[in-house]
């Protein structure tokens, strides 16, 4: 076709009544495109189908009639499609309109720090370290104080038992007998003379381990219970054991603690000949005679050796005592 100003009147005539027969039709097409890009705009701006066929299948693909064909439809149906489909997620899908953003979340507030929750669901609590047992009063006297004593005999019963219980006897006194769990176990006979006889039981231990207190708590518990029942056994049921003695005198807060929940109380003393040493028997009574105060508990051995030299050294206080004017007695219970 040649430019206008070329054309003649019978040409520009022909091409008017041309573009007249077809501008209907170049209008009913492009009407036709602009309402496909109309309705792709409209769909993209429905958002609850948008979300909720998100929410349904995450995985799914926009459908494309979700997004503008390009170069379909106005720009200003391109404009409200893009507007909103908002921007692109990192997959390369339009983002939902109302898809709530992401939050972080929030942390805990400093001063109310979240237990920490076992299995169960309870809230973990710390065990508060026990308190120390106080200390219990030390028994180092005898029950009615005044000019009295209180002879003890430890780590027995063995072989100087018998020899002691018949120089008490012809004293008439009565003394305290300390025993070892396992000599006690060893020597029922002797146990139930003593008994027999009134004198009185304290608990030393199944083995008089020193020091006690360098063993386990539950050790501990276990020298000293099973001791008086294994003294019990012998003695028959019912016989009282009246009083606890640490070996060596190793008291603590704990083994006297013990000794308590156990119905005994820790019998110390306030003379001490060591006669456990075998340091002769005039040592032993020269001990006795200078450390001794009205109302003193003496310490002496009727087991764990060779105790000849203590049942000489009684043979020779008994009859001092006696004319010192003391009267034999029991220890405080």
């Amino acid at each position: 076709m040649l430019p206008p100003r070329h054309l003649s009147p019978h040409h520009r005539a022909v091409c008017g009544a041309l573009a007249a027969l077809l501008l209907p039709v170049l209008l009913a097409g492009c009407g036709s495109a602009g309402g496909h890009s109309v309705r792709a705009a409209g769909d993209a701006a429905t958002p609850s189908a948008s979300a909720s066929a998100s929410a349904a299948s995450p995985s799914a693909s926009v459908s494309p009639s979700a997004t503008a064909t390009p170069g379909a439809g106005s720009s200003a149906a391109r404009g409200a499609a893009g507007a909103t489909s908002g921007p692109a997620s990192p997959s390369g899908r339009p983002a939902t309109p109302n898809a709530p953003a992401a939050t972080k979340p929030a942390a805990p507030r400093p001063d109310t720090p979240a237990a920490p929750r076992p299995t169960g669901g309870r809230p973990v609590t710390s065990t508060p370290p026990a308190p120390a047992p106080p200390a219990v009063a030390l028994v180092r006297s005898t029950a009615t104080g005044g000019r009295s004593v209180a002879l003890t005999f430890d780590d027995g019963p063995g072989p100087a038992t018998g020899p002691i219980l018949d120089l008490l006897a012809q004293y008439h006194v009565r003394a305290t007998f300390c025993m070892v769990g396992t000599n006690a176990a060893a020597n029922p006979a002797l146990v139930r003379r003593i008994v027999a006889e009134g004198h009185r039981l304290c608990d030393h231990t199944v083995h008089h381990p020193q020091p006690l207190h360098a063993l386990s708590h539950d050790r501990q518990v276990q020298e000293i219970t099973a001791a008086k029942d294994m003294i019990l056994d012998a003695a028959g049921a019912g016989t009282p054991v009246t009083w606890f003695r640490a070996p060596g005198g190793d008291f603590t807060a704990e083994n006297e603690q013990i000794a308590a929940r156990a119905g005994m109380r820790s019998l110390s003393w306030s003379v001490d000949p060591r006669d456990w040493s075998r340091p002769g028997t005039a040592a032993i009574v020269s001990a006795v005679q200078r450390g001794l105060r009205p109302g003193g508990v003496v310490l002496m051995h009727d087991g764990g050796g060779d105790r000849s030299q203590t049942v000489a050294a009684l043979r020779l206080l008994l009859p001092w005592l006696t004319a010192q004017g003391y009267c034999f007695d029991l220890p405080a219970s």
